[in-house]
């Protein structure tokens, strides 16, 4: 099986946001909307956390695999690169990385 980087499977996304394919699991999150890509996204983020409080690793690799591909598609739907979390992360390597915690913002109540 060959593998796919995250800027691989961004595109594919991304693609499939341009030109939908109907009846694609992609295409009906896009259809939904960002309600529904939230929903999905928790869901997938509770999944992984009680897959890792089980003893099965194949388990916890599947669901940090489909919070991965929810986020991806959180990112589309909100014009997010991975390029843009890449660089966001290698800004916090280093000695400042305390700092820069204490000027995030707060993050808005719904």
């Amino acid at each position: 099986m060959a593998k796919q980087s995250l800027h691989e499977l961004e595109a594919v996304i991304a693609d499939r946001k341009a030109n939908p394919i109907q009846g694609s699991y992609t295409d009906y999150l896009f259809t939904k909307g960002l309600d529904k890509i939230l929903k999905k996204t928790g869901e997938e983020a509770t999944e992984v956390i009680v897959a890792a409080k089980n003893d099965s690793d194949p388990d916890l690799i599947l669901e940090i695999a489909d919070l991965a591909y929810n986020v991806l598609v959180l990112m589309a739907e909100r014009g997010v690169s991975v390029d843009q979390i890449q660089a966001e992360l290698a800004s916090r390597i280093g000695p400042s990385d305390a700092k820069k915690l204490k000027e995030r913002p707060a993050i808005k109540k719904l």
